[in-house]
């Protein structure tokens, strides 16, 4: 990813509050701001162009994430319309300065957001895949310019929607890829800036240990993640479909173990070194 100088500017002094982002030699900027102040955002002369907007919150009845991806031609017109809309809490907006953007480049984006975040998977989306608009080549490579621009300012105002699970670390981790077993069963996984993540494929004993049920969170977190498809019964074991990313190294071993765990001494590297000794080596 290109390196980048970012510039917030945050109206009330408050990085929760309604706020701008801007990145040095883009022609586009952000506007992002929480539900509460809704009528400060539709005031914002940004809001009268073309652009591409994303609503985040959580499912009423589940509490999953859950995000609106959409497009207007006057921005300002779309939201209102969401207002009915009762999971989203934040909303954050994207725009050209120099009024270049068309509708069929903000379809365009659309469509590619609406793509990355299905493919990441870390929300649920209110809506189908759109179909996106034709573009001649030259403008297709401009909007994938914005586009990594809209990824890079995602994370700093306040959303993962479009951060992969399984990113590459900035900084090569200590011992690498580690592994974690327990009675046949065996996970990979790594350190990442919001935790610990384990890879797909990776499998977890299906039995809990009798002493789980002094360890409330760990039975909810299996609970949770068996619901939500990420862990399937197969060949005796819980099988993860996809990356999965947790709190911490012992967040994840206790699900895998079926049971608390101490993920500094579980998780070890390829020749067996721990978790806690890697860090003491560091």
């Amino acid at each position: 990813m290109a390196s980048a100088t970012i510039k917030l500017f945050l109206p009330r002094g408050d990085a929760k509050s309604l706020r701008t982002a801007e990145i040095s030699n883009w022609t586009g900027k952000a506007v992002a701001a929480p539900r509460t102040e809704l009528d400060e955002l539709l005031a914002r002369e940004e809001l009268e162009k073309a652009g591409v907007y994303i609503l985040l919150g959580s499912d009423p009845q589940t509490n999953f994430p859950r995000a609106y991806i959409g497009e207007a031609e006057i921005i300002r017109d779309r939201l209102k319309q969401h207002k009915i809309k009762e999971f989203w809490i934040s909303a954050i907006v994207f725009v050209s300065k120099d009024e270049n953007l068309t509708k069929a480049h903000v379809r365009y984006l659309e469509g590619r957001l609406l793509a990355e975040a299905t493919q990441i998977n870390r929300f649920t989306l209110e809506q189908n895949q759109a179909g996106g608009a034709r573009l001649p080549e030259s403008d297709r490579e401009d909007m994938e310019v914005f586009l990594a621009r809209i990824r890079q300012l995602l994370p700093v105002l306040g959303s993962d929607i479009l951060a992969p699970i399984a990113q590459t670390p900035a900084t090569a981790q200590p011992g690498g890829v580690l592994f974690c077993r327990n009675k046949g069963a065996e996970a990979r996984g790594q350190r990442t800036a919001n935790g610990f993540v384990v890879f797909r494929g990776s499998t977890a004993v299906l039995e809990q240990r009798p002493s789980a049920d002094s360890y409330p969170y760990v039975l909810a977190q299996r609970k949770q993640l068996i619901a939500d498809g990420t862990l399937i019964e197969k060949g005796g074991f819980l099988v993860f479909s996809k990356d999965a990313e947790f709190s911490s190294p012992s967040s994840a071993a206790a699900v895998i173990h079926g049971g608390s765990a101490n993920g500094l001494i579980a998780w070890k590297s390829a020749e067996g070194v721990s978790l806690k000794q890697l860090d003491e080596r560091a």
